[in-house]
């Protein structure tokens, strides 16, 4: 069982009642070239201004005073990997199995989960909030500049088994959000088993596929799921990400014909591109 700590004066502590309380989780462990936790503050910063929402962040180490959230969770992570992003000069230790605890950490009632690097550049997300589901979150994502191969991402498995998007989810505290969490953390720790039942090629755990499988297991092995209502747009590790201004990014890109070409983006997304966000942080801060 994780560990939580309330490390904030005056906040709600995860002990107490999650009464009519809404927020967002951030999972933030830094690694050799990453630093999870400034991104975190950083997206902090954009769900104010746009949800108007107090956040929680989870992570394993002190915390800056310059860094403002409602809420520090401290526990250790449960599981690491060497992974290669395409934008940084080499491999890096990747703890990322701890979303499954969610859940049990959150201190909220409602709770909005998102990735450290999810950009909010809008108040989109408002929407997710005004549906009244107990669990919600992306069956699909899209290139934001028109690549069709990514749609591959969202199968998993010999099988093609439709994919489900940890990288944005909302949960209400209710019998059936607990139900998906639990499954997923049965799922964490018996992975060989399930990646071996839906022949995932890859040995590496991966939240998006145990959310997948613990949403088919919950509902009953259909695909009768509520999902956010639109694609979870998304810039991938090989192209350029730059911050024009304030909520207006820069997306270059080599298009199909061999050229190069660029977008402007005005609009939430998730940022592949590890290194390249973390550059843009450092240049805002």
């Amino acid at each position: 069982m994780a560990r939580a700590i309330e490390c904030l004066a005056g906040g709600i502590s995860t002990t107490e009642s999650h009464a009519m309380t809404t927020g967002v989780l951030i999972f933030a462990f830094n690694n050799e070239q990453i630093d999870y936790l400034a991104m975190a503050n950083w997206s902090a910063k954009n769900i104010r201004r746009h949800l108007d929402l107090p956040v929680a962040v989870v992570t394993d180490q002190p915390v800056p005073q310059s860094y403002q959230f409602e809420q520090i969770i401290i526990t250790e992570p449960e599981g690491s990997h060497q992974r290669k992003f395409d934008d940084l000069s080499e491999s890096v230790t990747w703890y990322n199995v701890n979303r499954v605890d969610a859940y049990a950490l959150s201190p909220w009632s409602t709770t909005l989960v998102l990735d450290a690097d999810y950009v909010v550049a809008s108040d989109q997300l408002k929407a997710v909030l005004n549906c009244n589901q107990d669990f919600m979150a992306h069956n699909l994502a899209y290139d934001v500049c028109g690549h069709p191969n990514f749609n591959e991402h969202n199968f998993f498995g010999q099988y093609r088994m439709p994919m489900w998007w940890a990288t944005v989810m909302l949960f209400r505290r209710s019998e059936h959000a607990r139900l998906i969490f639990e499954s997923m953390q049965m799922i964490r720790c018996h992975w060989n088993h399930y990646k071996n039942l839906y022949n995932i090629g890859r040995t590496t755990y991966r939240n998006d596929f145990a959310l997948s499988i613990a949403l088919g297991i919950v509902n009953g092995h259909t695909l009768n799921h509520t999902n956010i209502p639109w694609a979870l747009a998304t810039v991938t590790h090989n192209q350029k990400l730059t911050q024009l201004e304030l909520d207006r990014y820069r997306v270059d890109f080599v298009a199909q014909d061999g050229k190069h070409r660029w977008i402007q983006l005005e609009q939430d997304f998730h940022a592949m591109g590890k290194g390249q966000l973390g550059a843009i942080i450092d240049s805002a801060s």
